[in-house]
């Protein structure tokens, strides 16, 4: 598979804040990569550099197969922080200033193929302060996908829109990924992430603490969860077991992951025989989240 970004032992610090620690990952074609962690973790400073925004104090980064860390902007378009746009110009006139930018020469048929994209052509004669947060964001998107580019790079995409602006940026995502692009997505909604990503970084100030597919991460064991009046009776008796490979108590529920060889039904039994009536049996898998908040705890 080839390599579109290699990132090796990148630091970057601010003071006496390492903003990013002794970073490394690679992102391959085809990939939609999740740099996922909560604010302050280093995801826009790791964006900001390889975009050549910002310099790191050490370490290296190599777009394509380049000895050089030079961007080629015609192949990544981005979205880092908040978009910034004319607000009294319309939609049309601050996207022909983004073309420009870009030295795009078929200027009005690239402008109609984004506004369609995102679905914003009717709007084109609109003037920006007149957008809705969600329009505003498409908009962004639109001004990005300029130019076809290979790569895209998005930073908190969903960020403070409402369910709907949510879903319409997702689709987009998704649509633009099917063609084959790479995408690079920084966020902290993990249940955005684990909808649109097949890969993700997880930092915590500014250090990597685990890389993997999507799946392989939400392909762990059954978490039983279950509680009875007895709960710290329960407890303890799991936690000497030899069914039980780890148990956390949660208020007035217990998670339970079983040894190898086990099955639900066979916890069930074993309350049963030890003399617990259970009030809750629930099995499930843990989601992005539940594994975010463990790693980051």
């Amino acid at each position: 598979m080839e390599i579109i970004l290699k990132v090796e032992n990148l630091i970057k610090i601010y003071g006496n804040i390492h903003a990013v620690n002794d970073l490394s990952f690679t992102v391959q074609k085809g990939d939609i990569f999740g740099i996922l962690g909560p604010n302050g973790s280093g995801k826009t400073t790791t964006l900001s550099i390889i975009l050549g925004i910002v310099k790191q104090n050490s370490g290296n980064f190599k777009w394509f197969k380049n000895e050089s860390n030079v961007l080629n902007n015609k192949k990544i378009g981005s979205l880092i922080e908040q978009p910034n746009f004319y607000p009294y110009l319309s939609l049309i006139d601050n996207l022909k200033i983004v073309a420009e930018i870009k030295g795009i020469s078929n200027i009005k048929e690239e402008i109609d193929r984004v506004l369609k994209l995102v679905n914003l052509f009717e709007r084109q004669k609109s003037k920006f302060n007149t957008l809705s947060l969600g329009m505003k964001q498409r908009l962004a998107l639109a001004a990005l996908l300029l130019g076809d580019p290979e790569i895209l790079i998005l930073d908190e995409p969903t960020n403070g829109l409402d369910p709907k602006g949510i879903a319409e940026v997702r689709a987009i995502i998704l649509s633009e990924a099917k063609k084959g692009k790479t995408i690079i997505l920084a966020s902290h909604i993990l249940d955005e992430v684990e909808k649109v990503c097949t890969h993700v970084a997880i930092l915590q100030k500014g250090e990597l603490i685990k890389q993997a597919k999507i799946d392989e991460m939400l392909n762990t064991k059954e978490v039983i969860v279950i509680s009875c009046d007895e709960i710290n009776a329960l407890f303890d008796s799991l936690s000497e077991s030899e069914i039980c490979k780890k148990a956390d108590k949660k208020e007035n529920e217990i998670h339970v992951i079983l040894e190898n060889g086990f099955v639900p039904k066979d916890l069930n039994k074993y309350a049963f025989e030890k003399g617990f009536i259970l009030t809750k049996f629930e099995v499930k898998k843990d989601s992005l989240e539940d594994q975010f908040l463990q790693i980051i705890d």
